[in-house]
């Protein structure tokens, strides 16, 4: 079983690896009519390759290039409605003599629409009609009877992937655009939860003048929930910090700690973040530093903090 399985994935690998020596100007032919499409992208295949281009359609959709997947049986009984002028079609077929596919060829000739044909066969009905052929073709299947659509399918995929990041990066597309397409989840809170959407402002924000004695400060401490108090001067700038755990390293000096100003026990330098950064950046920045709040300031100037975020705070929003 495992020798079977390894010779599955080798002959997979080797497939998707001589696709390097095909992308040359019919693939970037291909990049440019869809980069030139005023309407949608429609992919089209039967079986498992239909499979195939339904993700890869859901890949291009979701990495700015408005994408949906068109049934060719459905397409010859209707469903051929949804093209419009301005479409580009990617149709897909290993064989390229896919009866559902070839039928719906002529449509899309007499509608003028732009034809990208993605097969292991140039000279097939489907590679002759393309405007544009990306060969898929691969030595042999992993299906030991030569049935199964394995390598060829895996190899289809990966050229389509090929195509959906070759025009992520010609748009310019961003993490910021690709959180746009992705709000739900943990993905989507890493990629747009700001800082300032989870901090704690106002009077939630704990803070003491830095002449405080501890004894004093842990009352702050303790009414914010936060287990930890920033330490100011008078004009409200940040000085310094004290946790939980910097009462627990005093107190084992014992008890006539907590008499001292809270300035000589504090920790300098406290680290910050600001407001409008990404909530997924406090995190690694608590990763990091092994700590578990962070002050907020307005800019990289601001000395007086707006806010406090905390790792509760993101653990109950979803960005870990």
């Amino acid at each position: 079983m495992i020798e079977t399985a390894q010779k599955v994935l080798q002959i997979e690998a080797d497939a998707v690896l001589a696709l390097k020596s095909r992308i040359d100007e019919n693939f970037t032919r291909a990049v440019q009519m869809i980069l030139d499409c005023q309407g949608k992208v429609v992919v089209t295949g039967m079986g498992k390759s239909g499979l195939i281009c339904q993700k890869i359609a859901a890949t291009m959709a979701s990495t700015g290039t408005p994408t949906f997947f068109l049934h060719p049986a459905e397409g010859i009984h209707g469903d051929l409605g949804m093209l419009s002028k301005g479409d580009v079609v990617i149709a897909v077929s290993y064989s390229g003599e896919t009866e559902e596919v070839c039928r719906i060829l002529p449509v899309i000739k007499r509608m003028g629409l732009p034809l990208i044909a993605m097969s292991g066969n140039p000279a097939s009905t489907l590679g002759i009609a393309g405007d544009v052929h990306l060969n898929v073709n691969v030595a042999e299947e992993a299906c030991p009877l030569g049935l199964a659509p394995t390598a060829s399918t895996t190899a289809t995929l990966a050229m389509g992937d090929a195509l959906a990041v070759a025009l992520l990066n010609e748009r310019g597309f961003k993490a910021e655009d690709f959180a746009l397409f992705h709000p739900g989840g943990s993905l989507g809170k890493k990629l747009l939860l700001r800082v300032e959407d989870l901090m704690h402002a106002d009077r939630e924000i704990p803070l003491v003048p830095q002449g405080t004695l501890l004894r004093e400060a842990l009352f702050e401490i303790t009414s914010k929930k936060l287990g930890v108090t920033g330490v100011v001067d008078a004009q409200g700038v940040l000085v310094g910090v004290f946790t939980d755990g910097d009462l627990r390293r005093v107190m084992e000096k014992g008890l006539d700690s907590l008499q001292l100003p809270i300035h000589e026990v504090m920790s300098r330098s406290p680290k910050r973040i600001l407001r409008r950064n990404l909530a997924a950046k406090a995190l690694k920045i608590m990763e990091t530093h092994s700590i578990t709040s962070l002050f907020v300031f307005e800019d990289d100037e601001g000395i007086v903090p707006i806010g406090i975020v905390h790792l509760h705070d993101l653990l109950k929003s979803g960005v870990v």
